[in-house]
């Protein structure tokens, strides 16, 4: 009975703390007309200190959306627009000779702000991915013989294009598991689309002003991590995992011979997280089942490896997510 009124309190709680999201979206959905589940994907990093890798073809919004929410957190932002030439020096900084004092001084690159926009991440060659990747997981950049410590709160949201292979470096498994999310953007619905030609052709304008400070969205996070997460609830989302890993013991023998590997730890805990995230949005204090899967599929398409065999069967990550989900018994 006590943890029932436990919970009741918890809940209470976190729909007063969680008042400013809805301010947050509200200024989004100012100048990004639909694309909800972009807005509410990128709430979902900004909360759970998780890196989001947005896909789509260009013109989704995908910049406009992050440069938005950077825009609402009085915070830095910077961009950096990833191009075959570019050094990793040019992300992370470099040492930079002053004839005036006779000695080497430390140029800090754009990646010391809270929000990076890492534009177009797989145009860039590996090299430079990986020092943007090494400083998404250690959150500290060593540039000469000293070590710096990124910005509080630090996230990098990343966009890539699917289409145009041609120059481009797709990102190795082991960096894009960094992401805690991979979004894929669709296309805007009819009506969302005439609202976005109006806008533009009436040359309407939002001056989308700070509502929030850096140092409350670290608070935030706190909170979001008090969020109630059942014990029956964790199993679920083991279960969901390990269905990736092993499929047959979950009755989805078919699914052995597409996957070649499947979501790590490091799923389980994002996917955790994320549903914690999500109902946090929703303004509960408690995680449903419904919340982990509103984000299985951001959370684990780009964990799941294809085998040969599901690429000439046109299977896709998420279309395994969708049968295990289907399958997976939701407590």
């Amino acid at each position: 009975m006590a943890e029932s009124i436990d919970i009741r309190e918890l809940n209470e709680r976190i729909e007063r703390q969680s008042a400013f999201v809805t301010n947050l979206t509200v200024g989004m959905n100012q100048v990004i007309v639909g694309q909800k589940h972009l807005v509410e994907s990128l709430l979902i990093g900004l909360l759970s200190d998780g890196h989001v890798l947005l896909e789509g073809v260009p013109g989704l919004a995908k910049t406009l959306a992050i440069k938005t929410l950077a825009s609402l957190i009085d915070a830095k932002y910077s961009r950096i627009q990833f191009t075959p030439d570019l050094l990793p020096a040019d992300v992370i900084g470099t040492m930079v000779y002053s004839q005036k004092d006779e000695a080497f001084k430390i140029q800090k690159g754009p990646v010391f702000a809270n929000f990076v926009l890492a534009d177009e991440i797989n145009r860039a060659p590996a090299k430079v991915q990986s020092a943007l990747l090494e400083a998404m997981q250690e959150r500290q950049v060593t540039i000469g013989k000293e070590t710096f410590s990124l910005p509080e709160p630090f996230l990098v949201l990343a966009t890539q294009n699917p289409i145009e292979q041609e120059g481009t470096y797709p990102l190795p498994e082991a960096q894009v598991d960094r992401f805690m999310l991979k979004v894929v953007i669709d296309y805007p619905q009819l009506e969302e689309e005439k609202q976005i030609i109006r806008q533009n052709i009436n040359g309407e304008s939002f001056n989308v002003k700070p509502i929030l400070k850096a140092d409350e969205i670290i608070e935030a996070r706190k909170i979001v991590r008090q969020v109630y997460l059942d014990e029956k609830i964790e199993r679920y989302i083991v279960d969901i995992v390990f269905a990736t890993r092993s499929p047959e013991k979950y009755d989805l023998k078919e699914l052995k011979e597409m996957i070649g590997f499947g979501g790590s730890p490091r799923a389980s805990i994002n996917l955790a997280l994320a549903a914690r995230t999500y109902a946090f949005i929703k303004r509960r204090g408690y995680v449903i089942p419904e919340d982990v899967r509103a984000v299985a599929h951001d959370v684990l398409r780009h964990r799941i490896g294809l085998t040969y065999e599901a690429e000439a069967n046109n299977m896709t990550s998420d279309e395994i997510i969708s049968k295990i989900l289907n399958k997976v018994e939701v407590p």
